[in-house]
């Protein structure tokens, strides 16, 4: 089988990207990044991406039309978000529908948007997490796949949660990428089907999967 060919879209750091490209090169994603495409520029995720002779992309100031013409230009199979503040437009959502994942730290429905970390704290909440989810119209609102679940501390802090669920989304999210490059994962309306079967609330646990 061939290689499923992938475009990143980060607006950071790009440690999701970095660990994905890991998984990609010890075997566990028969995966191509084809592009990592960026609405900022100075992100060091570009940088990342130009040392492993990746193609990258700036978005300047028409950041959806820029995203649409260039997405169109490559042959792609999966679009991954990763750490990408920037919503996507309609117009991409429903053209690549289906074909467009996210890793959201948070256990969504739960605090969707920005700060996770801090109003996790803030509530007092006794959990917290990371979720991989399909990308809809909706804010972090696509079918939910996969969730960690991580243990809030009385010491913890938003940087320490930060770190934690960072953990999370490195062992969760090249999970779902595999499962959707084998042909296990696909969106169906607001849920998914997994190996054909309708599931209609995140996984949890993953002890009985392979």
């Amino acid at each position: 089988m061939g290689k499923m060919k992938a475009v990143v879209l980060l607006s950071g750091n790009g440690s999701n990207f970095k660990n994905i490209l890991d998984r990609i090169k010890d075997g566990y994603l028969n995966m191509e990044i084809c592009a990592v495409i960026s609405d900022n520029e100075k992100a060091y995720g570009l940088q990342r991406a130009k040392d492993e002779n990746i193609k990258t992309f700036s978005l300047k100031d028409n950041i959806n039309d820029d995203l649409n013409k260039f997405l169109d230009k490559i042959d792609l199979d999966l679009i991954i978000l990763a750490g990408y503040m920037k919503i996507l437009p309609p117009d991409i959502v429903d053209k690549y529908n289906g074909k467009i994942l996210n890793i959201h730290p948070s256990l969504l429905p739960k605090y969707k948007g920005m700060n996770t970390h801090q109003r996790v704290i803030e509530d007092k909440e006794s959990f917290h997490g990371a979720t991989v989810h399909f990308v809809t119209d909706k804010l972090d609102g696509g079918p939910l796949i996969l969730q960690q679940k991580i243990s809030v501390d009385a010491k913890d802090t938003a940087e320490t949660l930060k770190e934690k669920v960072h953990c999370a989304e490195y062992s969760i999210y090249p999970l779902v990428i595999k499962w959707y490059i084998d042909g296990l994962l696909e969106q169906s309306e607001n849920n998914f089907l997994f190996k054909g079967e309708k599931i209609e609330s995140p996984i949890q646990d993953i002890s009985n999967i392979k």
